[in-house]
């Protein structure tokens, strides 16, 4: 199994609605992906801005393609974050997981 985690940082004052299309259409669209095994949106506030991580899970890289496409670790971006992310970041990170849920 891998793990897939990507970071981005939104303005305080947009955290809110930020996290709602996480929650209405990132997560749902994760999950819809054959080979996920599940996604998780964590948010940390820090002074003006809230720091967003993605967790997701997934059988393998192949499954990871079929989200990110052929280049898997090339960040993936929806419409909607250009109005709130500070900056795009262009990768993410993989982790190999090991032991049982």
């Amino acid at each position: 199994m891998i793990a897939r985690r990507w970071h981005g940082i939104v303005p305080k004052a947009k955290a809110e609605a930020y996290f709602k299309l996480m929650l209405d259409v990132a997560i749902p669209d994760y999950r819809s992906v054959t080979g996920n095994r599940g996604a998780w949106c964590f948010q940390r506030g820090e002074n003006d801005v809230v720091h967003f991580e993605m967790l997701t899970f997934w059988d393998n890289l192949e499954a990871i393609e079929g989200f990110a496409g052929t280049a898997v670790d090339a960040a993936r971006y929806y419409d909607f974050d250009d109005t709130f992310l500070i900056e795009k970041e262009l990768h993410v990170l993989h982790f190999e997981v090991s032991g049982t849920p």
